[in-house]
């Protein structure tokens, strides 16, 4: 305003009342703000809900209706994905319109279990909240009365995942760390996750030992996993349901290993 003793005060919001004195002559600048999470997410759960009022086909949306929708949708992001690059960022637009078509389906799932009075989303993101509070003891301080002595003392994220497999094998009352793993996985994602999980235990026997000197790098593995494929498929075999049945006998011994020692599981 071209005052001798005209100044200009950078200053948080939460800290105006304590910082400055206003004037007469005082003038306040906002800059435009960010839209909160948390306005944004309720504004995106409200067109939800109108959508499940005045669209006749979201309307008559089920569970198992939207199934396939969303197995799309998580592929869609898969796809997204490998074409995003992590170092200039190319690629952000398509993953953040496929994340948001992948969110649609986790909020359309939360209006239906509300129209049905079962839950909603706020149940969905408080559970979430909980479980990752709850499984990251190392970042965050127990709760009263909550026991980590079992746990493993962190120094690296193998640490972590063996702490996780062991919490969530205590949440669910289950009998074995392998225990929860969705049989509907391809039988490659089942082979990866029956080792990961047993090689937390003591003592546990072994998987097979590959015969192949193994390649250092992705590509070799993915040539190599392809030839396998190939060749078992020229001689009449099929190499989903074999490494289906390899991964179900070593199971078999893990959990074998866990019944003879009572197991509870990383230590």
């Amino acid at each position: 305003m071209g005052a001798d003793d005209e100044r200009i005060v950078e200053v948080a919001w939460d800290d105006l009342p304590s910082t400055l004195e206003p004037d007469h002559l005082t003038s306040l600048w906002v800059p435009r703000l960010a839209a909160p999470i948390a306005a944004e997410l309720q504004r995106f759960a409200d067109l939800v809900a109108e959508l499940r009022l005045r669209c006749p086909w979201d309307a008559e949306q089920t569970h198992t209706t939207l199934r396939p929708h969303l197995l799309e949708e998580a592929h869609e992001v898969l796809e997204a994905l490998d074409a995003f690059d992590e170092a200039s960022g190319e690629g952000s637009g398509a993953l953040e319109e496929e994340l948001g078509d992948l969110l649609f389906q986790v909020v359309f799932h939360a209006r239906i279990a509300a129209d049905d009075g079962r839950f909603d989303l706020a149940d969905v993101a408080r559970g979430i909240h909980d479980k990752l509070r709850h499984r990251h003891p190392h970042v965050f301080p127990p709760e009263p009365g909550e026991d980590t002595d079992a746990l493993r003392p962190v120094s690296d994220s193998g640490d972590v995942l063996a702490n996780w497999d062991a919490i969530k094998q205590a949440e669910k009352g289950r009998d074995s760390v392998l225990d929860g793993i969705p049989p509907t996985l391809p039988a490659l994602a089942v082979a990866q996750k029956v080792a990961r999980r047993a090689g937390g235990l003591d003592g546990a026997p072994l998987p097979p030992a590959a015969p192949l000197d193994l390649p250092g790098d992705d590509r070799g593995l993915g040539d190599l996993l392809l030839g396998l494929a190939a060749s078992a498929r020229s001689v009449g075999l099929d190499a989903e349901d074999a490494l289906r049945g390899a991964v179900a006998r070593y199971s078999a011994e893990v959990r074998a290993h866990e019944a003879r020692h009572d197991d509870p599981g990383p230590t």
